[in-house]
């Protein structure tokens, strides 16, 4: 009988990049210090890695072949996989969830007092449970809208989860672009805006000034950063929810702009008259374990999220 292969998509955390792996001295001499920079690197990882090491275990006794990838932020293929499962915090889903398509994945948060986990089904308390019900199929999932982002029309990702944000390459740099919604047309100054799905909006965009959208809706939301707005001027696309079929677009004024696609690590360069353009994707994310009554409140987000 062929064992079913699952994907296990595990962080990597700041004590084995910095202290096993890279040996950085600074961050070896701060450890050693016990400063208040470094102080709970230790704890998290031990308790990450007893997480991880009990999901390979019940795995391998279920008769499942687990594959591990130990970095969230590295390509895999999920063609004969019947589920993902990411280890660590909701930046581990997020970074995970750009290489799954169809497949479902579990979110387990490794570290819960360490790592925020909004988007986790799992912890290490009720990990054979759901890992269990995950496997037999009857854990519930929920369908997560995702968005898809092109640049001059050619598609740049079809599973933007949390957000895009679009600004100067330089974070002290003002943003210039020209904003497009519908029939409204605006040229605007700011520190950028935020767009995403309506998992994001809990996150950054909520932390500036958007409203919380429920974890089914399939609507977009852009919200403009810290505008800049002349004298005796009005901005009209500070805030827009954008409706199932529509598209928001915005041509960069800037010739070193960036659009960060879910966090830090996947970015994309925009010159000079590019456009951008946001849309629903017809690529929705199977989120497991997840309650969307009780996933209602603010979160912290942007590109600060938990691993």
């Amino acid at each position: 009988m062929t064992r079913p292969r699952v994907v296990v998509v595990a962080k990597r955390s700041s004590y084995a990049r910095f202290i096993r792996d890279e040996a950085d001295p600074r961050a070896r001499a701060l450890l050693r210090r016990h400063d208040p920079s470094v102080a709970h690197w230790r704890e998290a990882h031990d308790e990450h890695t007893r997480t991880l090491d009990e999901v390979l275990r019940w795995l391998d006794e279920r008769g499942a072949r687990a594959v591990l990838v130990e970095n969230s932020h590295a390509a895999f293929d999920t063609a004969d996989a019947i589920l993902v499962v990411a280890v660590g915090g909701d930046g581990t889903l997020l970074a995970a969830s750009h290489n799954v398509g169809r497949v479902p994945i579990l979110g387990v948060n490794s570290a819960p007092c360490h790592s925020v986990g909004f988007f986790c089904g799992a912890e290490r308390r009720n990990l054979g449970e759901q890992l269990e019900r995950a496997l037999e199929g009857c854990l519930p999932s929920l369908s997560l809208s995702r968005m898809m982002v092109s640049v001059n029309g050619r598609i740049r990702s079809r599973r933007v989860l949390n957000e895009a944000l679009f600004c100067h390459a330089s974070p002290a740099a003002t943003s210039r672009y020209i904003l497009r919604h519908g029939a409204r047309e605006e040229e605007q100054r700011s520190s950028g805006f935020w767009i995403g799905p309506a998992a994001g909006s809990t996150a950054a965009s909520h932390s500036a000034g958007g409203k919380v959208l429920p974890l089914r809706s399939r609507k977009l939301q852009l919200v403009v950063r810290e505008p800049y707005v002349p004298f005796g001027a009005r901005y009209r696309l500070l805030r827009v929810v954008v409706e199932l079929g529509r598209e928001v677009s915005a041509q960069s004024k800037m010739n070193d702009a960036c659009l960060f696609l879910d966090g830090p690590y996947k970015s994309v360069s925009v010159r000079l008259g590019d456009a951008v353009s946001f849309t629903l994707s017809d690529e929705p994310l199977s989120v497991l374990g997840l309650d969307p009554k009780r996933h209602r409140g603010p979160r912290s987000g942007g590109r600060g999220r938990g691993r």
